[in-house]
């Protein structure tokens, strides 16, 4: 994981995501695996039973890592996708410490924070298909750190991003219309400062 930036109030303000992160690789928790998902990640299984960190252990300081770069502000977990990386981190994180420091919901879709303000289907919301100011220049390497900060990248473009429509208006001398949707998939914004962090997590 990797602090990519905060929301206070309405203003995104992005951080150097390398320069606050959290690494750790886990021991396996059964025998129940995908040999081809394990292939991608570059990880040694053999290595990781004998060397990996306690599932526990490592959870524990991932949540304690959480609290200690948000603070008193609340933490909210962005992903491409979040759909995969949350499903992984937040049933780790409540098998073995019992919570989530993102509770339930906190949470945010970068691919679904795309198409909205690109709009376009979600379908058509993949990297290769976006303009090229938006897109991250560090590299995907499936390494979890490293795909970590790159999506901090990502992320920190399109929240500063105007967005397809307010690019169109404004080039054509308007203002915003009815169907601006630049705003609809922001993460909340209630007037506390609320950190960004990119998580990207390789399940064994």
């Amino acid at each position: 994981m990797t602090v990519a930036g905060r929301m206070t109030g309405r203003r995104f303000e992005r951080t150097d995501p390398e320069s606050r992160t959290f690494y750790a690789e886990l021991r396996p928790i059964s025998d129940d695996y995908v040999a081809e998902a394990l292939a991608v990640s570059g990880l040694d299984r053999t290595t990781l039973l004998r060397e990996g960190r306690d599932p526990a252990e490592a959870m524990t300081a991932a949540a304690a890592w959480v609290r200690e770069v948000c603070g008193d502000d609340l933490p909210v977990l962005a992903a491409f996708p979040l759909s995969y990386d949350w499903m992984w981190m937040y049933w780790y994180f409540l098998r073995f410490t019992g919570e989530s420091p993102f509770g339930h919901s906190r949470c945010i879709d970068i691919k679904t924070l795309y198409a909205a303000k690109a709009v376009v289907p979600v379908a058509w919301a993949t990297k290769r298909q976006m303009p090229r100011e938006v897109r991250a220049k560090r590299p995907h390497t499936h390494n979890a750190l490293d795909d970590a900060i790159e999506q901090a990248e990502l992320l920190q473009n399109l929240m500063l991003w105007p967005g397809a429509v307010r690019q169109r208006d404004a080039s054509d001398g308007g203002g915003a219309t009815p169907r601006d949707l630049s705003g609809a998939a922001s993460p909340d914004r209630s007037g506390t400062s609320s950190p960004g962090l990119s998580g990207a997590a390789s399940p064994d």
